[in-house]
């Protein structure tokens, strides 16, 4: 089981590096010794979707549900194969149980609000957000009215008129659906959220022509404003007023109007919001944050709606990344998600905690630390104990990431522990960082030796060799892989074989022509090679040993 655990995390790295035919073979090899283990077949599901292979994709997340029908998480990279496939009625259902398991989760609710988008997308719906009367529509419609008197609403409008594709990431707003339903002349009850999220919008030749609302309503609605008390009314004006300066970017005159709803109203958590929102586009980011505060400490005395609260926590968040201020606008932003998760608060948070986690790795460098951590590492590699000094080594690395030397003092070790892919990892980074490191691609063509890729090896011993043609390590490497290619021809032709890549290229009609003019004509290959696809494909068979080019 441990060899399993070692497989599999050389998956998830090599998944995470964007070596997705690499992780699926480490997958496969756990898999060979734990067929029962549901989360390898998971893993491999996510490998196989990201190299595109959505079929294969589908099938890994069936065995993943079969094996462990309660987990979520199956059901989630089923509705993700599906989706890629264009099955999005099916993917949906797949979300849908996956939900029905873990009813919080955070990731199927984005993924079926995706899917559902796609379907409306798919369906051919209009952008109904472009129409030019949507702000009348809109005012005109007691069910939108008030949303109007919000800043951040009328912005968020404005970027589905420019951005249709983002109604995806807004469909738990319950104010977006509301909108559509006023839009699309439906007739939607807002409170039904989750009966409203198992059904498609329709599109607008399927919609019903929309009828004026009845009489009775808007008279009740006026009769509603008609009775509050005369400052509250007041307070609601001063705010409409406020937005229309708002709206025309006249900020002062927006203080002025909202500042006398507070006065009028102070229970209202929604004109101390607004005040922030100016203060926040005039870059007062200190009065903005300072504002907010008072409209939470407004809204949990007056039990104001929770989305409200979050609102303002949000904007505490991007004040402070408007400062400079990470690890306060985390805690803000993790305030907000508190009070009410939206995607868009879940991305914010996570694109600081990426800045944060960045900062700290910036933080942490120290080359004369790395080089006292090497030299701990060289004591202990010169004892044998190679295990130690690789953490040594890592330590070292961490302290200074750009410094070629201590990657491949970390691959000589990995190379004693015959932990070869880690090291040619290494080796790799290193000639990245300085393509002139000799010792780089020495290290890189003995640990290619001693993974019997003699082709490959040559390649690392050419370029070293290209630095310093008399280097003693380099010609000895060169000359015995030379020898090794060269005594079994009939090996080497059945190992690139069985390279898929490789057989791709053998059985391609255009490259047996090119490689036949290439034996006859030896000038043709200058006019092949100023093809870039072409020249790849040498290359890859000088690699394999296939081919060899005097």
């Amino acid at each position: 089981m441990d060899k399993v655990s070692v497989l599999k995390d050389k998956g998830n790295a090599a998944l995470q590096s964007g070596k997705f035919d690499e992780a699926i073979k480490f997958y496969s090899e756990a898999i060979n010794l734990d067929s029962n283990n549901h989360v390898l077949f998971s893993n491999r599901s996510a490998a196989y979707a990201k190299s595109g292979n959505y079929s294969q994709a589908l099938d890994d997340a069936e065995k993943t549900i079969k094996l462990k029908p309660d987990w979520a998480k199956g059901y989630s990279r089923k509705g993700s194969a599906l989706a890629y496939m264009g099955r999005l009625d099916e993917s949906v259902k797949a979300y849908e149980a996956g939900l029905a398991l873990d009813p919080n989760n955070a990731q199927l609710k984005e993924s079926l609000q995706e899917v559902k988008a796609q379907q409306a997308s798919q369906k051919g719906m209009a952008n109904p957000f472009r129409s030019p009367d949507i702000f009348v529509k809109l005012r005109t419609d007691p069910r939108t009215r008030q949303y109007l008197d919000d800043p951040e609403y009328v912005k968020l409008i404005q970027e589905l008129q420019n951005n249709p594709n983002s109604l995806g990431t807004h469909l738990n707003d319950t104010r977006i659906l509301t909108t559509l339903s006023v839009l699309l002349g439906l007739n939607i009850d807002p409170s039904q959220d989750e009966e409203m999220e198992t059904e498609t919008i329709p599109t607008p030749k399927e919609t019903p022509k929309r009828q004026p609302p009845p009489q009775a309503p808007k008279r009740q609605e006026e009769k509603m404003d008609e009775d509050l008390p005369p400052e509250k009314l007041k307070a609601r004006k001063e705010k409409e007023l406020g937005n229309e300066a708002y709206k025309k970017k006249n900020f002062d005159e927006a203080l002025v109007h909202y500042n006398k709803a507070v006065e009028l109203d102070g229970t209202d958590i929604t004109f101390l919001n607004n005040i922030a929102a100016v203060y926040f586009e005039q870059k007062e980011y200190a009065k903005c944050i300072e504002q907010c505060q008072k409209a939470i400490e407004v809204g949990r005395e007056n039990r104001a709606d929770f989305k409200l609260i979050a609102k303002a926590f949000t904007r505490i968040g991007n004040a402070y990344l408007k400062l400079g201020d990470l690890q306060n606008a985390k805690t803000a932003y993790e305030k907000s998600m508190s009070e009410y998760r939206t995607p868009e608060v879940k991305a914010l948070l996570s694109d600081v905690e990426k800045r944060i986690k960045e900062e700290e790795r910036r933080a942490y460098i120290d080359p004369v630390k790395a080089e006292q951590e090497k030299e701990l590492g060289n004591e202990l590699f010169k004892n044998g104990n190679y295990a130690d000094a690789i953490k040594h080594y890592t330590e070292a690395i961490k302290r200074n990431p750009d410094d070629p030397k201590y990657y491949s003092n970390r691959a000589a070790c990995y190379t004693k522990l015959a932990a070869f892919d880690l090291g040619l990892k290494d080796c790799e980074k290193c000639v990245e960082l300085d393509p002139k490191f000799i010792k780089g691609w020495i290290r890189k063509g003995k640990i290619l030796q001693g993974m019997q890729q003699h082709s490959k090896a040559i390649n690392a011993y050419q370029k070293a060799l290209e630095l310093d043609p008399n280097n003693a390590e380099a010609v000895d490497g060169y000359r015995s892989c030379t020898m090794a290619v060269n005594a079994n021809p009939e090996e080497v032709r059945k190992r690139a074989m069985a390279d898929p890549e490789v057989l791709a290229i053998m059985q391609d009609p255009a490259m047996r022509l090119i490689l036949e003019q290439m034996q006859n004509d030896p000038k043709a290959l200058q006019d092949h090679l100023k093809n870039p696809d072409i020249a790849a494909k040498i290359q890859k068979l000088l690699e394999s040993g296939l081919i060899a080019i005097h």
